[in-house]
């Protein structure tokens, strides 16, 4: 949605080419991305969590790894199915998402190079929405930015974080924040609407993180995490409201207590 916003904020014309049944298509899609990226995340990690993580799914008996390998492909298909009712370009970027999210799993993760990968995922995602207007796709490096942080965050989810990646992940916060305020003052008219979505999302993530760099501990630091990848619904309000006024802001907002709700009945981190 707020990829979309800010391509017709941008490209008025493009309402003829992008409309709300098309952002239908390309929201079940990005359910399908994340789903399959999530599912497969477990397959790959199906060793590992026996030992670390003995409550998910797999390890606790609650699903084998050739039933989770199939809904992940099952959730890819349909997401690819959803994109390409859009345009080509969406299908595509849809494709590309979901083997940047496999990379990920399998490799990514592993190197110092998984923050970039699972931001470029995020990045892409918002580029998705932005298929009608291809001209934007810089705009995708603001989540990219953003989740590589809180990927650097969660590498101490187990045994405890370093000071360098809390110190990396606020500046990268801070990165996100300036970026988001200088792009909608300098190209938008609704910048001020933007402002407290904005001050919201920036309590959120570095409350969070201050308390997980000062304890280190591993409660804490899942904590972080989570909030990180819950306030992204705030972030991307923040987008939509700097860029196309209030209302949009709080549309996307609202899916802020769904994802909290959700995320008491399952593992966000």
């Amino acid at each position: 949605i707020s990829g979309g916003v800010v391509a017709l904020q941008f490209f008025p014309t493009s309402i003829h080419i992008l409309q709300p049944q098309h952002l239908f298509w390309l929201c079940l899609a990005t359910i399908g991305l994340y789903g399959g990226g999530v599912v497969f995340n477990d397959v790959f990690d199906a060793a590992l969590d026996k030992v670390e993580r003995p409550e998910r799914p797999i390890p606790s008996g609650k699903a084998t790894v050739l039933s989770a390998s199939i809904l992940g492909i099952s959730l890819f298909l349909i997401a690819f199915a959803c994109a390409f009712q859009v345009s080509t370009t969406s299908g595509i970027l849809a494709i590309v998402i979901s083997l940047l999210a496999l990379v990920y799993d399998k490799y990514g993760k592993h190197t110092s190079l998984g923050p970039i990968n699972m931001g470029a995922c995020r990045g892409f995602n918002l580029i998705l929405g932005m298929c009608c207007s291809m001209e934007l796709w810089y705009f995708g490096f603001v989540p990219l930015v953003y989740i590589a942080a809180i990927t650097l965050i969660s590498k101490g989810e187990v045994h405890g974080g370093s000071k360098k990646n809390y110190i990396a992940a606020f500046v990268l916060y801070a990165l996100v924040i300036m970026a988001i305020a200088a792009f909608s003052y300098f190209k938008s008219s609704y910048f001020l609407f933007g402002i407290p979505f904005l001050l919201f999302f920036a309590y959120k993530v570095f409350t969070t993180l201050y308390a997980a760099a000062t304890t280190n501990e591993p409660s804490k630091i899942k904590l972080a995490v989570k909030t990180g990848v819950i306030s992204l619904i705030i972030m991307n309000a923040s987008i939509s409201a700097g860029f196309a006024g209030l209302a949009w802001g709080l549309v996307v907002l609202l899916l802020l207590p769904i994802s909290i709700y959700l995320a008491r009945k399952f593992a966000v981190t």
